[in-house]
């Protein structure tokens, strides 16, 4: 049976981790709210059965969770999420087996990738309900308004689909629409993306873009289509390839693309070259609003729906949110795609904290000088995703990375900020990012802070503190003799007075 959102739902109440609100709320500021406190407790996904003004439920927070994210990609454990990037490493880059069971392993992504095509649905769930012309009110849709200072209404999890006019070639992506009448929107991408480039082609043929906007759609696709990986795949194949079998697609009504034919709501629409409109402020993921910008301004002329939809929103802001979930994720997608391309890197996190891609905590297998500094520029150029990475901490492949002690220390210990600290200025920048002086065109700072080696430095490095192994050894089996058994060492923490008790 086809994947689905409602699949989804309802795995996510078989394990205890939905909640279902049936009082009314409002979708004005009031949901947000709410969902922000669960998002700050690592709480359940919420529908909300009954929102104001509403003719729809409301599903938010679905991905909350690490662990609610490897659910929506097949998976139960984090680790499962490195398998994936290994066989999307393969694919991006193949080499000739050089022995039989790297043979048989290719075989089986290849086999993997011919069970990801796309198949095609006749009878669509998401064509149950059709409304066209004047009777389409995009109202009828309960967007919300995260913050107060946000212009209006918006979409969030829908994928935005377009054609190239002259490839025929797909793209799909995720980015933010606004409302701004009952049959339009505003649409914001970034220059680079796919999307802008198809409208680009449109304007110098003279041509309208065809946009459709599928919602309530398997947060399985929502991964596939948030993940740049440049490998040479079509966002359904990549998303079949994501899922273990071929994404269900349908044709739309009024324009020639093609939609998930599970989703829960489809818009069907065009874009006038240069037909712009003001959109924003908005609360974006860097913990601001963004600036208000001229953004392509989408006429919608028909929407489909199954009968009884559901409709699946999240919204930006600081961390943590959905986004920077997700983004925990696909880090762990992207780290053997980097080892295949950066060879010395073992290791690589990029914190919640720090946004999901602001800065890089990359670990090596240091061999020879200045191969932090290679390896910190190697991880810029890598990946598409990481070209707005603003701080890339090199260390030691000894230093855990997701410990922020040990990797504070590894700074604090050893680097000189005269010989170990670079500096890239005027680089291609995210024009969210205010801290940049030009919007837009922002610098990159790389810190090695790996031990030093000739001619890295002239004298000798000190030999670290360690315990005696054998009487390391000794005193662990002597744990509960001596009267500590109570005291669960895993437990303790050490930036704190105390420690407790099992």
């Amino acid at each position: 049976m086809p994947r689905d959102l409602r699949g989804f739902i309802n795995l996510l109440e078989e394990r205890g981790q939905l909640c279902r609100i049936s009082a009314p709320v409002d979708p004005d500021l009031e949901i947000a709210e709410i969902c922000n406190r669960m998002l700050r407790v690592g709480g359940p996904g919420l529908l909300f059965e009954n929102v104001k003004g509403a003719k729809f439920p409301v599903a938010v927070n679905l991905m909350g969770t690490e662990e609610r994210i490897c659910w929506a990609m097949n998976m139960e454990k984090p680790e499962e999420l490195e398998e994936l990037g290994k066989k999307l490493g393969m694919l991006q880059q193949p080499k000739p087996p050089k022995k039989i069971s790297q043979a048989i392993e290719f075989g089986k992504v290849l086999f993997d990738v011919v069970k990801a095509k796309p198949l095609r649905d006749f009878l669509p769930p998401c064509h149950q309900v059709v409304i066209k012309g004047d009777k389409l009110d995009l109202n009828d849709i309960p967007m919300i308004r995260p913050y107060p200072g946000d212009a209006g209404k918006i979409v969030t999890l829908g994928l935005v689909i377009t054609k190239d006019c002259e490839t025929g070639t797909p793209n799909v992506g995720v980015y933010r629409l606004q409302l701004q009448s009952k049959n339009t929107m505003t649409v914001h991408w970034l220059s680079v993306r796919g999307g802008a480039r198809h409208l680009r082609k449109a304007a110098e043929r003279g041509k309208k873009l065809e946009v459709a906007i599928a919602m309530g759609i398997d947060p399985l696709l929502l991964m596939a289509a948030a993940t740049p990986i440049p490998v040479e795949l079509s966002e359904w194949l990549f998303a079949g390839l994501y899922g273990g079998a071929g994404v269900h697609l349908a044709k739309c009504k009024t324009v020639d693309l093609e939609v998930p034919a599970q989703a829960e709501i489809i818009l069907e629409g065009t874009i006038t070259p240069g037909e712009m409109l003001p959109d924003g402020p908005c609360g974006d993921h860097m913990g601001y609003y963004g600036g208000v910008e001229d953004s392509p301004l989408v006429r919608f002329h028909c929407m489909t729906h199954r009968k009884d939809p559901i409709y699946l929103t999240t919204f930006s802001g600081r961390p943590p949110k959905e986004e920077a979930m997700m983004a925990i994720a696909l880090n762990r997608v992207y780290t053997p795609i980097l080892r295949q391309q950066v060879s010395e890197i073992v290791d690589f996190f990029l914190p919640m904290e720090a946004l999901s891609y602001k800065a890089a905590i990359i670990s090596i297998d240091k061999a020879y000088p200045g191969q932090a500094r290679r390896a910190a520029l190697a991880f810029w150029s890598a990946l598409p995703q990481f070209t707005y990475t603003k701080f890339v901490i090199v260390v030691d492949k000894a230093i855990d990375i997701r410990d922020p002690r040990q990797v504070v220390w590894a700074i604090s210990s050893k680097v000189d900020p005269a010989r170990d600290v670079f500096i890239l200025p005027d680089t291609p920048f995210d024009t969210l990012d205010f801290a940049s002086e030009k919007i837009g065109l922002g610098g990159r700072m790389g810190i090695d802070a790996t031990t030093k080696i000739p001619p890295e430095t002239d004298h000798e490095w000190g030999e670290p503190l360690e315990s005696d192994p054998d009487v390391a050894a000794q005193v662990t089996q002597r744990w509960a003799e001596l009267g500590l058994g109570d005291i669960d060492l895993s437990e303790v923490d050490p930036t704190k007075f105390g420690y407790r008790m099992s």
